[in-house]
């Protein structure tokens, strides 16, 4: 049985299904926090299980019976640390036989905002003993197409990241590979997977690329960091998540989202889905 946690969130859901397509539908429980939002899986055959990560009363009784868990890392920016730490606790309790794990790339060294709160569930993960593989999953390129209506609508693209090459890939693609690592026969415990996607490109590569595709022109423009989160918060951003897209992309300047190991596609067995196509999806969907 695997349990995969945060299962209607955005990349959880995508894991569910994704696991559907190679195992059977009962032996996959989706855990998570409103039980009623996980209705459509339900409806194909997976087992749906309430599991709050505030609530550590509930976890013991979601992970129940597992073989493997995917612990998806929460949303909750500052508070993941115990978050994490009480399904781990869950997990060891039920006796789990693999815990995968949604870290970060390049965790141990990464200069990323978010990363030291990935190094400390990696610590506790190691520290539990547990037998444990690591999904260090690197930036989904929908961070920064879903901006792209923004940079239409005023000719220009707003980031932080000067010149730095940005390996992403879509969050379909690292579904996939965390679904190939819950579902392999080999033996997962002990591993680390850098996954990124093959493609890097700036995000001056970024503009031009929407440029091509939509005939408009948009340019890049960088910014300061302080610069850019005050950009992002006159644009209705809330200031923490200002300040995180604004660290990330100043992150992004020294090499934090740069990966060239190609370890994302080899797992799934196919190319990681090229920037020009995921481009070509938003400028779709905001055509209406």
């Amino acid at each position: 049985m695997i349990v995969v946690t945060g299962a209607t969130g955005q990349l959880g859901r995508l894991v569910v299904h994704s696991l559907l397509r190679s195992v059977p539908a009962g032996e996959i429980v989706a855990a998570v926090r409103q039980p009623d939002k996980a209705a459509d899986l339900a409806a194909l055959g997976v087992q749906v299980r309430q599991a709050d990560y505030d609530q550590p009363a509930t976890l013991a009784a979601a992970l129940a019976g597992a073989d493997k868990v995917l612990l998806v890392s929460s949303s909750e920016v500052g508070r993941r640390v115990p978050q994490h730490q009480a399904v781990i606790d869950a997990a060891k309790s039920q006796g789990v036989r693999l815990l995968a794990y949604t870290s970060v790339l390049h965790a141990d060294t990464s200069p990323l905002g978010l990363a030291p709160e990935h190094r400390q569930t990696e610590a506790a993960i190691a520290a539990s003993g547990m037998p444990a593989v690591l999904l260090r999953n690197g930036w989904y390129t929908e961070n920064y197409t879903a901006g792209i209506p923004a940079a239409l609508a005023h000719g220009a693209l707003l980031g932080s990241a000067g010149q730095g090459r940005i390996a992403s890939a879509t969050r379909a693609d690292y579904a996939d590979a965390a679904a190939a690592v819950l579902a392999s026969g080999e033996d997962q415990a002990g591993r680390i997977h850098e996954l990124a996607g093959d493609q890097a490109y700036t995000l001056a590569d970024l503009a031009a690329e929407i440029s091509r595709q939509s005939g408009k022109a948009v340019a890049y423009q960088d910014l300061p960091q302080a610069q850019y989160q005050a950009a992002l918060e006159q644009a209705g951003l809330p200031a923490p998540l200002a300040a995180m897209i604004a660290d990330s992309d100043a992150a992004a300047a020294k090499g934090a989202l740069f990966d060239d190991g190609r370890q994302l596609s080899a797992l799934i067995g196919r190319p990681t889905t090229p920037l020009a196509q995921v481009v070509a999806a938003q400028l779709e969907t905001a055509a209406g």
